[in-house]
């Protein structure tokens, strides 16, 4: 079964909403606005973008911001400061988010010698450090 030309469209066009959220991460984002730069209605973008890369918009979101924070705590940045730079307003839901998806708190992974990483190249840096969801299994 092939992909039809308005599938293709479709992906274009969430293509374009997943770049906005990667050039765009620190600022504030929803739904709404990830929607018009997709050309798509609110619901329908959710619907069509978790389909096509098996997260919500929201969490794709999150996950850039907190591959962004990553990198900003390991130059030092306070966990405060990282916390706006990516732009989430909230700093505790901000930890909370962090802890989830690192398995450890901005202040620890901020704490942690990342002398290592100097060496490497930030675009490695980047692929080797990116946040990964894991799913718990109970």
């Amino acid at each position: 079964m092939g992909v039809t030309p308005d599938e293709i469209a479709d992906l274009a066009h969430l293509r374009r909403a997943r770049d906005l959220m990667d050039r765009e991460y620190a600022q504030p984002l929803d739904v709404p606005a990830m929607g018009r730069a997709a050309l798509m209605s609110p619901a329908h973008f959710s619907r069509k973008f978790r389909a096509a890369y098996g997260e919500t918009p929201y969490s794709y979101l999150m996950t850039r911001r907190i591959e962004r924070a990553k990198a900003f705590l390991r130059q030092g940045m306070s966990v405060t400061d990282t916390c706006m730079a990516v732009g989430c307003t909230s700093l505790g839901s901000f930890s909370s988010r962090f802890t989830e998806i690192v398995g450890e708190s901005p202040s620890q992974y901020r704490a942690r010698d990342h002398s290592d990483l100097e060496v490497v190249p930030s675009c490695v840096t980047m692929v080797a450090t990116r946040p990964r969801r894991t799913r718990l299994t109970v």
